[in-house]
């Protein structure tokens, strides 16, 4: 469906409906390509309705048409809908859930592929280095860990470094290493047992460390991004405790959306969380499981 055809589509729809009748318009949801057709500035008084997909599925069987799926029996199906009260009614809102959303979204998959390319690395790690997990029990969630990773991936370099070494090596890259934790770890590279694949483990172990960095910058762009939140309608949401920006974008905003962006803040919570108390004290946790359960 293009901008004209739409337009075109209204038109014809506005020049046989009387001055005092009632337009509702029927939208079978289809992930984000149906999105173009609902922020279409419909003429006013036309009510605009989202259909649940399955709905759509459902009634096709209704009519002995479940295996059967075409442009013209899906409207048939959409129109039966939309006559029974079916559907949920779509209004205006802000840009910013929008924004806010998106970079949500975008935020959830940069931090799934940073798990699965954390586990990865782990592995490469115990074939380039042997027994580092023993010394270091969070390689990766730890500065002095990725450096490790980073510059020492061949134990025998490490072991030839020494403890002392070692220490000023860390210092001049701002890093506080203490006498035991390094003692730890030119002992486990000591004690390191060699593999027949190290060598390719330690060149792997290299990209993915640099794709590790690039998914950490793109994970703190994206939530820099959702500093949005705070200067909308919704910011009220951050005041309950323990929610952040980044929790609220994940976990209220599509409680927002699904109300069509319609009430601020408290209310969305009061709303859509029954459980979840709109006056402090709150507990964080109570009200972050009513919001999943919604």
């Amino acid at each position: 469906m293009t901008g004209p055809a739409l337009v075109a589509a209204a038109a014809r729809a506005a020049a046989v409906v009387p001055s005092t009748g009632r337009v509702k318009v029927g939208v079978e949801a289809a992930g984000h390509y149906h999105r173009p057709v609902l922020d279409h500035r419909w003429p006013d008084g036309w009510e605009v309705l989202e259909l649940n997909p399955a709905q759509v599925a459902e009634q096709r069987r209704v009519q002995g048409r479940r295996r059967i799926k075409t442009d013209v029996i899906d409207l048939e199906a959409i129109t039966d809908l939309v006559l029974a009260g079916y559907g949920r009614p779509v209004a205006d809102r802000d840009v910013v859930i929008g924004e806010v959303s998106a970079w949500a979204v975008h935020r959830s998959r940069r931090v799934a592929t940073r798990t699965a390319t954390k586990n990865q690395l782990l592995g490469q790690l115990d074939r380039a280095f042997p027994g580092l997990t023993l010394a270091l029990s969070d390689v990766l969630g730890t500065k002095i860990g990725r450096l490790i990773a980073a510059e020492f991936a061949d134990p025998g370099r490490l072991a030839g470094l020494g403890v002392t070494r070692l220490i000023r090596f860390a210092a001049t890259r701002d890093l506080q290493l203490r006498h035991p934790v390094a003692e730890r770890l030119v002992a486990a590279a000591r004690d390191a047992l060699p593999t027949r694949d190290a060598v390719v483990a330690r060149r792997i172990l290299a990209a993915d460390l640099a794709l590790l960095t690039d998914l950490d910058a793109q994970i703190h762009s994206a939530e820099t991004e959702l500093g949005l939140l705070p200067r909308s309608p919704y910011a009220t949401l951050t005041s309950v405790p323990g929610w952040g920006v980044v929790r609220v974008s994940i976990m209220l905003l599509p409680l927002v959306i699904r109300n069509g962006g319609q009430g601020h803040g408290r209310s969305i919570v009061h709303q859509d969380c029954p459980r979840c108390s709109t006056n402090p004290p709150i507990n964080a946790a109570t009200a972050a499981s009513a919001a999943k359960a919604a």
